[in-house]
């Protein structure tokens, strides 16, 4: 029990960076499946747009 009070700081700041972390993948994921592209962008300002969206 000592040892969780003594490290709690660091367990909260690792939860946190893991919950921002899940979010990120989360919506990188939702992006992909909707088939956007997961820059952001359209596309066509893009070296290699001709791939973009493509499997």
């Amino acid at each position: 029990m000592e040892w969780l009070t003594d490290n709690i700081g660091t367990i909260a700041v690792v939860l946190v960076l893991l919950a921002v972390i899940a979010v990120i993948i989360r919506y990188m994921y939702k992006r992909k499946k909707a088939g956007r592209s997961s820059c952001g962008c359209d596309c066509t300002s893009c070296r290699f747009g001709e791939n973009c969206g493509k499997r």
